[in-house]
């Protein structure tokens, strides 16, 4: 059950983005439209031979929402008003269209909906790939993917093979027999809340296109009956009918609902609770409903969807950052228009690598789709579409930074010298408490630090200079510095960044450390040639050599060179 009636879910969104017009000339307009025109009709053409897109439903209606509004924007632009669903000659003709369904938004929505209706129940909204099954004579005779509702691709061959899918009903089956569904993917205690669709649909579109489908795989796919056109009048007589014709799912996943309550606590029960397939919603029926005659290829007034919340939302890039970590590890940054999900506004997502970034050529003005992982944390799923005029962006290059570079702010050094010195008052160096990023960038605005230990010199008059430093932080922060000359050599040692591996058969001070050759790092538990030759340049460093006499100086335990 996938693009549910696209021009009205495009009607509803349409007012979230009727006030934010783009400042284009018309040339620039006609481009970004015909982009984004080019790739809405991209996604259809890929659902009308797959039965899947790369993007979600909710990516899918915002996209067209956006489309909408650009063109009250521009309405002189003569352009095709909707994205082209036709799909390739040959297609069969649904014997009672898919018409899709009319969507509700919010429990407001739900509740109207209710008050107008009695006998309503309630069915899980399953993800999966709908077909249309015709029996007649009892036997199997036409299967037919969705397509644009009205016509779709032959299946009939494929699902023969489906266990989930009879080839010969009883006895008792009509003369000739209309069924639409859903075949999914069979999960083990599939929790939507947690785990999202977990590509189930795509599994179950992947294993169909196969010339031949296994065993093992045909059984994995489900039947979940939710037509019956020209089946019994009511409810209860149509599900013990499927259940009597051999399609058993149907009467286990119907709920009987009086009011917004019990829909509500059926929803949210189905959203965090195991089921043996993917949902994106649920979905509300009228007991009672209009013989196959009546039927249309539009959403029934006897039925809605109610989605579960988004996990994917459309958003504009509107610039790339490129910070530079301690180690000089470079991970861009994309800052987004601020967009809602799930209750957060996000305003930035993460690429991950500079490789990524490269890879996907991500640039303002560009469309990507975001998500939270774990609920929490923005995470870029991919590009929806890029912008039709492309903005030049230059990031760092890949030998600007590494862990050896950068101990002194001079420009372009600025992200990860401050990387640095974060990492060194962090818990896992000398935690320096009450000093964090915010701390260290005053004092480097302030030309109080311009090296990694010039803040042991730093007094309470010196301290109040930055911005933001009162007299009341500053003798705190004198403190807190001053304290941190006693904490041991291993935090101290771990402050100054050395790759990993120092720890193995660690010795009792500096002059120790850096006496080791790589040949004698290698010889040590679990360090690599690689990682040996990393300790061994560190160590070696001219600036870490500079850091070490500062502390003997400084008189920190571990670096005063041993009595003879």
């Amino acid at each position: 059950m996938r693009r549910r009636l696209a021009l009205l879910l495009w009607a509803v969104s349409l007012p979230l983005f009727a006030a934010d017009c783009p400042d284009w000339t018309a040339v620039r307009a006609e481009r970004e439209l015909a982009a984004l025109h080019a790739r809405l009709s991209a996604w259809n053409a890929a659902y009308r031979r797959e039965g899947t897109s790369p993007v979600s439903d909710a990516v899918y209606d915002q996209a067209g929402a956006r489309l909408d509004a650009w063109r009250n924007c521009f309405p002189d632009l003569a352009r095709e008003a909707r994205p082209s669903t036709a799909g390739p000659a040959g297609e069969l003709v649904h014997p009672v269209p898919q018409a899709g369904l009319a969507k509700l938004d919010d429990g407001a929505a739900v509740r109207a909906w209710l008050a107008r209706r009695d006998d309503v129940w309630l069915q899980p909204k399953v993800d999966g790939v709908a077909v249309t099954l015709v029996y007649e004579g009892g036997r199997l005779v036409r299967a037919i993917s969705r397509g644009d509702g009205r016509r779709g691709q032959d299946w009939t061959d494929r699902a023969r093979g489906l266990p989930a899918v009879p080839e010969r009903l009883p006895a008792s089956a009509p003369e000739r027999l209309v069924l639409q569904g859903e075949l999914y993917r069979r999960l083990d205690d599939h929790v939507q809340a947690e785990a999202g669709s977990a590509g189930a649909r795509g599994d179950v579109v992947g294993w169909l296109a196969r010339e031949r489908l296994d065993a093992a795989r045909a059984a994995r796919i489900g039947l979940f009956v939710w037509g019956w056109p020209d089946g019994p009048s009511t409810m209860a007589e149509r599900l013990a009918g499927l259940e009597a014709l051999g399609f058993p799912d149907t009467a286990r996943w119907s709920r009987p609902v009086g009011d917004l309550d019990a829909v509500r606590a059926r929803r949210e029960a189905w959203y965090r609770g195991p089921l043996p397939f993917a949902t994106d919603g649920v979905v509300l029926k009228q007991g009672r409903r209009p013989g196959i005659a009546a039927r249309r290829a539009e959403p029934p007034r006897w039925a809605a969807a109610w989605k579960h919340p988004p996990r994917e939302a459309l958003a504009e890039v509107r610039g790339v950052a490129f910070p530079v970590g301690r180690t000089g590890r470079i991970t861009p940054l994309l800052h987004l228009v601020p967009v809602e999900l799930d209750g957060r506004t996000l305003r930035r997502v993460s690429v991950g690598s500079l490789e990524r970034w490269e890879a996907l050529d991500i640039r303002p003005g560009d469309r990507v789709v975001v998500a939270l992982a774990g609920l929490t944390i923005p995470r870029l799923e991919g590009v929806a579409w890029r912008a039709a005029e492309r903005a030049a962006v230059t990031p760092p290059g890949p030998d600007a930074h590494h862990r050896l570079s950068c101990w002194h702010p001079r420009p372009g050094c600025e992200g990860q010298f401050l990387a640095r010195l974060a990492w060194l008052s962090g818990e896992r160096a000398l935690d320096i408490p009450g000093v964090g990023p915010g701390t260290w960038r005053a004092l480097v605005a302030a030309g109080r630090v311009d090296g990694l230990l010039d803040w042991l010199a730093l007094s309470p008059a010196a301290l109040v200079t930055a911005e933001g430093i009162g007299e009341v932080r500053a003798a705190r922060l004198a403190s807190a510095f001053a304290a941190a000359r006693s904490r041991p050599f291993a935090a101290w040692l771990a402050a100054l960044g050395p790759p990993p591996g120092w720890e193995s058969g660690a010795a009792p001070g500096w002059s120790a450390l850096a006496a080791r050759s790589p040949a004698e790092w290698r010889a040590l538990p679990g360090v690599g040639a690689v990682r040996a030759e990393a300790l061994g340049d560190f160590f070696s460093h001219p600036e870490v050599r500079r850091l070490a006499a500062r502390l003997a100086e400084a008189g920190i335990a571990g670096f005063r060179p041993r009595q003879r």
